[in-house]
C-alpha cells in the first residue's frame, strides 16, 4: 500500500510537469519520515512531525530555511493522501480501519516571516572591496604573464568572469550556461554594440520548474569592454571555436558552476583578495589573521 502511493504521488507530480530530480529528492525525504516513525502514512499524526522537526533541529542543526522545506514537501505528499480524489482514505478505512489525517499544520511548522534568513554576520561586498577583489584577479594575469607560466588565459577568463557576475548580477550557473549567442544589441543603449544586452537562460527555478529565462541590460562600461576584450581577444586562443559555450577551459569544454565556487574560494582567491578586501586592518599591527 506504501509504494503504491508513492507511486500516485510521483505520477501526481509528474502529471504537474515536475522534474524528476524534484519528485525524487521529494519520496526519499517521505522515505525518510517513515523510518523515522516506523509507522505506516494512514498512522501518522502530528505527534510524528513534531517528534522529528525536534531531532532536525537539536540534534542535526539544520537551519528553519531547511525544516521548513523539509516540512513542505512532507505536508504535499500528506495532503495527496487525505486528498478524497485520490481515494486513498477510503481504501485505507477499508482495508486496515483506520485513514490518513492531515499532519502539518500551522501550529507546528515553520512559518516563512522573513524575505532574507540568512546569517546576519554575511554581508555583500562594499563597492570597495569589489573593486579590490576585481584588481587582485586582474593581478594574477599579470603575474602568470611575467612568470611566463601556464594559465595566463585561465586567469584572464577568471577575472572577466567575475566582472560578468558583477557586472550583471548573475549566479553560477547562470555564468556558467552563458553561450556566446546570449549577447545581443540594444538599442536603447547602442554604444555597448552587441554586447547590449545579455539573455539569462538559466536563471533560478521555481522549485520542480524550468528554469526561468530573462534579459539582462548592460550598464557599466568598463564591464563591457572586458567582455569584447575577452571574446575577441582570448578566447579564440583557447582553440575552442567551434564550442557555443562564453568561458571555455584549456581542455575545450564548457567550465562548471562548482568550478567557479572553487575559484572564488581558493585560496588565491579567497585567503588573499578577500584577506584584504574584507579586513584592511588583517596586517596592521595587533591583528589577528586567525579571527579574519
Amino acid at each position: 500500500m506504501v509504494e503504491a502511493m508513492l507511486r500516485g504521488w510521483r505520477a501526481q507530480q509528474a502529471a504537474r510537469g515536475l522534474r524528476e530530480k524534484t519528485v525524487g529528492a521529494r519520496e526519499r525525504l517521505v522515505r525518510r519520515f517513515l523510518a523515522f516513525s516506523n509507522e505506516f502514512p494512514w498512522q501518522w499524526s502530528p505527534a510524528h512531525v513534531d517528534e522529528w522537526t525536534l531531532t532536525l533541529t537539536a540534534e542535526h542543526h539544520l537551519a528553519p530555511a531547511t525544516v521548513r522545506g523539509y516540512q513542505t514537501e512532507l505536508r504535499l505528499f500528506s495532503e495527496y493522501l487525505t486528498d478524497a480524489r485520490y481515494g486513498w482514505a477510503a481504501v485505507c478505512e477499508e482495508a486496515f480501519g483506520t485513514f490518513p489525517v492531515p499532519i502539518c499544520h500551522e501550529w507546528n511548522t515553520i512559518a516563512h516571516l522573513n524575505e532574507y534568513e540568512g546569517s546576519p554576520e554575511a554581508r555583500p561586498f562594499t563597492r570597495e572591496e569589489v573593486q579590490r577583489f576585481l584588481d587582485y584577479a586582474d593581478d594574477q594575469v599579470d603575474r602568470a604573464a611575467r612568470a611566463k607560466r601556464k594559465g595566463v588565459l585561465a586567469a584572464y577568463r577568471d577575472a572577466t568572469l567575475f566582472k560578468v557576475i558583477y557586472g550583471w548580477g548573475l549566479r553560477r550557473t547562470e555564468t556558467a550556461r552563458l553561450d556566446l549567442a546570449d549577447w545581443g544589441r540594444n538599442p536603447a543603449a547602442a554604444e555597448f554594440g552587441r554586447f547590449g544586452m545579455l539573455h539569462v537562460r538559466y536563471g533560478k527555478a521555481v522549485r520542480g520548474q524550468p528554469p526561468r529565462r530573462r534579459n539582462v541590460a548592460s550598464v557599466m562600461g568598463w564591464a563591457v569592454e572586458a567582455v569584447a576584450d575577452y571574446v575577441e581577444n582570448i578566447r579564440p586562443r583557447f582553440g575552442a571555436v567551434d564550442h557555443p559555450a562564453l568561458w571555455v577551459t584549456e581542455r575545450g569544454g564548457r567550465i562548471k558552476p562548482g568550478e567557479i565556487n572553487a575559484r572564488f574560494v581558493s585560496s588565491d582567491f579567497m585567503n588573499t583578495a578577500l584577506r584584504k578586501a574584507i579586513s584592511p586592518a588583517f596586517d596592521a599591527p595587533g591583528g589577528n589573521g586567525k579571527e579574519c
